[in-house]
């Protein structure tokens, strides 16, 4: 996320368009929040959520996620972190 978050278009302005919205408001990219979601589940629930097998350890590709999940077979458990950007707004 550092690197991503690092990356500019040659106007000099962040290549996310929502990160960019906030630039051009005004805002400041502060730091990146590694964990700023996180989502544990037995592997039960995350077929459930997800309607995909959650067979194979290691990470597993979900449609629509930012990040993949980790999908541990031996522990029964898979678990979605998911990264986040903090930008700061002057209100003043």
């Amino acid at each position: 996320m550092t690197s991503y978050v690092e990356q500019v278009r040659a106007d000099g302005l962040p290549v996310d368009p929502w990160l960019r919205v906030h630039v051009k408001a005004g805002a400041t990219i502060v730091k990146v929040a590694p964990a700023s979601m996180v989502v544990p589940g037995s592997l039960a629930q995350w077929r459930e959520w997800t309607g995909l097998p959650f067979d194979t350890d290691g990470f597993v590709e979900v449609p629509k996620a930012l990040v993949p999940v980790h999908c541990s077979l031996s522990h029964d458990y898979a678990v979605y972190v998911e990264p986040n950007v903090w930008v700061e707004h002057d209100l003043s």
